[in-house]
């Protein structure tokens, strides 16, 4: 079996719910020994209770047994080790210590400031073991943000001006589906703690990584210059299609829908051929990019119109034929049981730990592939505290009666 990229990193995981979680979950399946440290107190990570559940007998909404897990924790706990402590017990920090000693990497997505106020932050970790890369995901950053500072996804959404890129002019802000704030900083996170990694590597230093689940989400908005396309008119909400890179969007057919990209003249002919319209492309509308772009509307309107009561499957072999980008808008669960993305373990089956794989479960694998390396989620996620004795009695070394102690004063 070739060797994981991380192979032989450590990763101390403070974190809960899913922006940290995700972040921590790409580090396991690309290898890293990642060390789960939940909250004895609560029930762990907040992930842990989040509905729905399966066990034995299958899916619920409800928690009907200590066997059941949730399966958010199904997913985001895959290739993880599960341990107890209670940061706010006084006697916590040597404990944390104790992994900070033999750790490369630990990461939390706690508000600005809790870090601080625990006594646990980079300055701390830094005098333990001085090569430690300690990553914090915030909503807003070290510096804190308004009001308490908590953010939650949607609140993200608001703020970075995305919900207002998606929808047509004049209608409410469009949240995406997706948690994209929650899934977007721990991409971020990532990148900033390998590429920490490396400068520990070559100068023994570590350092503090800072990423912010505002600034991620906004520095993507930026990516396109909305402000700057509504000064030349074209609007910042455009629904169905785009405007500016006409014909381009998507369309209904007779049974279904589909995306259409032909923004270049070569596409845009072949949309014409497909139609059975060569004509328009001589047609002084849509003849160039720029015409099109200043008759986007009645573009966009004949490519409708000629779609509308064809059947799906031939729209997209007729744009198919004629070398025009176009596929079928998909409902997720279909998605993730495409072939292809699962024979190259982009997505794979979920797994309880007790009941083994369930038929109708799936969720994000690791989608890289590595020419010698291996990634990947293939151990199913731990119980509450289930590696207790592994890493506290093997890894860090206390007996088991200093276990039993710590269990009882209410450390882990």
């Amino acid at each position: 079996m070739a060797e994981r990229p991380l192979a032989g990193r450590t990763v101390i995981d403070l974190t809960t719910a899913l922006s940290g979680p995700y972040a921590t979950l790409l580090l396991a399946g690309l290898g890293a020994r990642v060390i789960k440290v939940e909250n004895p107190l609560t029930g762990g990570d907040s992930s842990r209770n989040n509905a729905p559940y399966l066990g034995a007998d299958g899916l619920a909404l409800a928690r009907g047994g200590d066997g059941d897990m949730s399966v958010s924790m199904l997913l985001r706990g895959r290739n993880k080790q599960s341990v107890t402590l209670n940061l706010k017990h006084p006697r916590a920090r040597d404990v944390l210590a104790g992994l900070v000693r033999v750790s490369d990497i630990m990461i939390d997505n706690y508000s600005a400031g809790v870090t601080a106020r625990l006594g646990i932050g980079h300055d701390w970790a830094s005098t333990i073991n001085p090569g430690i890369v300690c990553t914090s995901i915030s909503g807003f950053g070290a510096q804190g943000g308004p009001g308490s500072g908590k953010a939650m996804d949607t609140i993200i959404q608001a703020l970075s001006g995305v919900m207002m890129t998606a929808g047509a002019p004049g209608e409410p802000p469009v949240r995406f589906g997706l948690p994209v704030g929650d899934l977007v900083a721990p991409l971020y996170a990532v990148i900033g703690t390998l590429a920490a990694v490396l400068r520990a590597d070559a100068t023994g230093q570590g350092q503090h990584v800072d990423v912010s689940m505002l600034g991620a989400l906004t520095s993507l908005v930026a990516c396109e210059p909305f402000d700057a396309y509504e000064k030349l008119g074209l609007p910042m909400r455009t629904g169905t299609t785009v405007p500016r890179l006409a014909p381009f969007g998507t369309f209904p057919a007779a049974d279904g829908w589909f995306a259409l990209c032909g923004p270049t003249d070569a596409f845009a002919r072949g949309l014409f051929a497909a139609m059975g319209r060569d004509d328009l492309a001589a047609d002084p509308r849509f003849a160039s990019r720029d015409a099109r772009v200043a008759n986007s509307g009645e573009l966009h309107e004949l490519v409708g119109s000629w779609a509308a009561d064809r059947p799906l499957a031939v729209v997209l072999d007729l744009l198919t034929r004629h070398g025009v980008p176009a596929a079928e808008v998909r409902e997720p669960g279909d998605a993730v049981r495409d072939p292809l993305v699962l024979e190259r373990e982009e997505v794979v089956p979920l797994e309880h730990p007790r009941h083994g794989r369930h038929a109708d479960l799936y969720g994000t694998g690791v989608p890289i592939r590595f020419s010698a390396s291996e990634a990947a989620l293939d151990r199913p996620a731990p119980g509450l505290g289930e590696h207790n004795a592994e890493i506290y009695g093997g890894l860090l070394g206390y007996s088991g009666a200093e276990l039993q102690a710590l269990a009882e004063e209410g450390v882990i």
